[in-house]
């Protein structure tokens, strides 16, 4: 793949570690990044090489969010055209959201506007003591529209009647408070705790988690009904008797390693 605004490595180990890279206007985004962004999380979601996405940026800050050159832009278009542009952006976030492998958000400096989208649309989210985040959009006569699903579901309805309101900025320990982030660590240790949770999603069935994460998007918020537990005894008896499901009994039953463990040599744990 070709990438313009934006880095993708995949090591030996199926990590796919996926950088906004526009350092020079704070990795903000405009209509070119997204659509480059969508075809990256696609491409990444459909390699079966791949088995966990890790979202970093170059530079000081994680992003700025939307590109000022590109909102001067989009000030004049028509609804017509602002109606399409934002359904570029909800592609994009619902990609992310719903991305089959587990994510890891790597949050260094600023995380703005749309940023706290990426960040809230992320399985784990690991920030630097110093990170900072707004949703800075009312400030400028907007609104956070399009990120607004899944950052009220990190914030909750609460804290984002707040947010969304005044555009304070608020910390990396508050974000952690308030749910938007799981860890916060100095910028030094970041790697090495991103890693700590890469060496643990690797211990577990790649097809487990991609259910997990699709029962957990299926019943979030839903009334305990007769329809809702049907469905969870129907996916514990479709990953039972799933490949993956059967291997994992057997191994631990048989006491020994499963195979997709054994598809991580010694090497590509020490990450040689």
């Amino acid at each position: 793949m070709t990438q313009v605004y934006t880095e993708v490595n995949i090591d030996t180990r199926g990590v796919a570690t996926l950088t906004l890279n526009r350092p020079a206007v704070h990795n903000a985004f405009d209509d070119a990044m997204i659509a480059e962004l969508i075809n990256v999380f696609n491409e990444l979601a459909n390699n079966d090489a791949v088995r966990i996405m890790v979202l970093a940026a170059n530079g000081k800050n994680f992003s700025a969010g939307a590109d000022l050159n590109w909102m001067r832009a989009m000030a004049q278009k028509d609804y017509d055209e602002n109606l399409g542009d934002a359904a570029e952006l909800a592609t994009l976030m619902h990609l992310l959201d719903k991305f089959p492998k587990p994510t890891i958000a790597l949050v260094n400096g600023a995380a703005f506007g749309g940023a706290v989208g990426l960040v809230a649309c992320c399985d784990i989210a690991i920030a630097s003591d110093s990170a900072t985040f707004c949703l800075s959009e009312v400030r400028i006569g907007l609104m956070p529209a399009v990120i607004s699903p899944y950052v009220m579901r990190a914030l909750g309805e609460r804290a984002s009647r707040r947010y969304f309101i005044t555009a304070e900025r608020f910390n990396a320990a508050t974000a952690l408070q308030l749910g938007l982030l799981h860890v916060v660590v100095s910028s030094d240790d970041m790697q090495a705790c991103c890693e700590g949770f890469i060496t643990q999603l690797l211990q577990n069935s790649p097809a487990a988690m991609r259910a997990a994460k699709t029962l957990l998007q299926n019943i979030y918020n839903r009334k305990i009904s007769n329809n809702v537990i049907a469905h969870t005894q129907q996916a514990i008896a479709d990953i039972r008797v799933s490949d993956e499901g059967q291997e994992g009994l057997s191994a631990f039953l048989d006491k020994r390693t499963p195979a997709w463990q054994n598809a991580v040599t010694t090497d590509d744990k020490a990450g040689k």
